[in-house]
C-alpha cells in the first residue's frame, strides 16, 4: 500500500529543500571574498610586468576587491609559476604569464617544480605577442622571401639576432633555416637593443624584434621590417604582412600572454575570473597599454587556451632540439 503524501508533508519537503540550499549556498562562499593576488613572473618594470600591473587596477574595479601584482622573476617564468601552482584552488590567486611557463619550458628546463597542465587551470588567453623579422632599410630585399633567396645568394651564411639562446627570436631563425633551407647563422644578443643597432650599422644582416624596439627605427628610415611569424597581423603594426600571407606556412606558433589560476579551482570560480579579465582588456586605457607593447588584444575560452598549449607545446620542443638550446 503506497503512503499518500498530503499537502502538509509536501510543505514540509519543500521548507527542508529551500533549507538544504540555503544552507549549501552559505557553505560557497561569493568569490571574491577578499583580495586577490597576480603573479607576475617577470622583473618589475619589464614589459609583461607592466601590463600585470595596469591589468591588476582593471581586475580590481570588475571584482570589487583589491589585486595586488605580487612580482616573481626568475629561471624564465619557473620561480613565479611555481609559487601560484602551489596557492589555494580558490580563485584568488591568478598567473599571468608568456607562453615560456607552458609551452617552451618544458623542453628547456629540467625538473620543473610544477607541471604546466596538470598544475594549473586555464582561464583565457589576454594577448598576442608580436616578433617582427628586420633588415637594414637600405637593404637589397624587402621581404622575408628575398631575405632568403639573398641568404642563398650570397655564399656565406647570411647573419640573425635574438634575445638569446632558447629565445623565440633565436627559435623562429631556426625554423628558417631548417624549413627553407637557408643559410642562417645565429648572433645572441643581451636583449633587442644592440641586435638592432648592429643591424642599422652594417655588423649584422637581419634582426628579429618587437614592434616598441623596431617601430621608432623604421619611422625614422634606419629599418626595413619584413614580415611578422604569427598567426595574425599585429594592430600595433597593421600594414606588416605575416610568413603565411608571404607564401611561407606553418610559422603560426603563438606568442601569447594568458591568465591561469591553481589546478582544481572550481569552474564557477574559473569563469567569474575570465568575465572579470574580458571586461578588463575591453578597457580602453589597458588596450592601449598592450598595443604599445605589441601585444594584440586577443581572449579564448579555457578550452581553447589549453587547445593552444596542447598544440604549440611539442612544436616549440622540436625547435629547441633544433636550435641546441641546452635544458639547465
Amino acid at each position: 500500500m503506497r503512503a499518500r503524501t498530503g499537502p502538509g508533508r509536501r510543505a514540509a519537503f519543500s521548507a527542508l529543500a529551500v533549507l538544504s540550499t540555503s544552507a549549501g549556498a552559505r557553505a560557497q562562499p561569493a568569490f571574491p571574498s577578499r583580495p586577490l593576488r597576480l603573479v607576475s613572473p617577470f622583473n618589475p618594470g619589464g614589459a609583461v610586468d607592466v601590463l600585470n600591473r595596469v591589468l591588476a587596477e582593471r581586475l580590481a574595479a570588475e571584482l570589487g576587491q583589491p589585486v595586488v601584482v605580487d612580482a616573481k622573476p626568475g629561471a624564465n617564468t619557473v620561480v613565479g609559476a611555481a609559487e601560484a601552482a602551489r596557492a589555494p584552488p580558490d580563485g584568488h590567486t591568478v598567473l599571468v604569464t608568456t607562453n615560456s611557463t607552458h609551452t617552451t619550458n618544458p623542453a628547456l628546463i629540467r625538473d620543473l617544480p610544477y607541471d604546466p597542465v596538470r598544475s594549473f587551470a586555464p582561464v583565457t588567453l589576454l594577448s598576442l605577442g608580436t616578433i617582427l623579422l628586420c633588415a637594414p632599410a637600405a637593404a637589397a630585399f624587402t621581404d622575408v622571401p628575398g631575405f632568403l633567396a639573398w641568404a642563398k645568394a650570397r655564399g656565406r651564411p647570411a647573419t640573425y639576432g635574438s634575445w638569446g639562446v632558447g629565445s623565440s627570436a633565436h627559435l623562429y631563425g631556426e625554423m628558417l633555416r631548417s624549413r627553407e633551407g637557408a643559410p642562417l647563422e645565429h648572433v645572441p644578443y643581451r636583449g633587442e637593443q644592440p641586435a638592432i643597432a648592429d643591424v642599422i650599422a652594417g655588423r649584422l644582416d637581419a634582426t628579429f624584434a618587437s614592434p616598441v624596439g623596431a617601430k621608432p627605427q623604421q619611422m625614422a628610415g634606419n629599418l626595413r621590417i619584413l614580415g611578422i611569424p604569427s598567426p595574425r597581423r599585429s594592430e600595433t603594426v597593421p600594414e606588416v604582412p605575416t610568413f603565411a600571407e608571404q607564401g611561407l606556412e606553418g610559422y603560426d606558433l603563438s606568442l601569447f600572454v594568458a591568465a591561469w589560476a591553481p589546478a582544481g579551482t572550481p569552474r564557477p570560480v574559473v569563469d567569474r575570473l575570465r568575465a572579470a579579465l574580458v571586461a578588463a582588456v575591453a578597457d580602453p586605457g589597458l588596450r592601449r597599454t598592450m598595443l604599445e607593447q605589441g601585444q594584440t588584444p586577443v581572449l579564448s575560452t579555457p578550452e581553447e587556451l589549453a587547445a593552444t598549449v596542447a598544440r604549440d607545446t611539442p612544436r616549440w620542443a622540436e625547435l629547441l632540439r633544433l636550435s641546441g638550446a641546452k635544458a639547465e
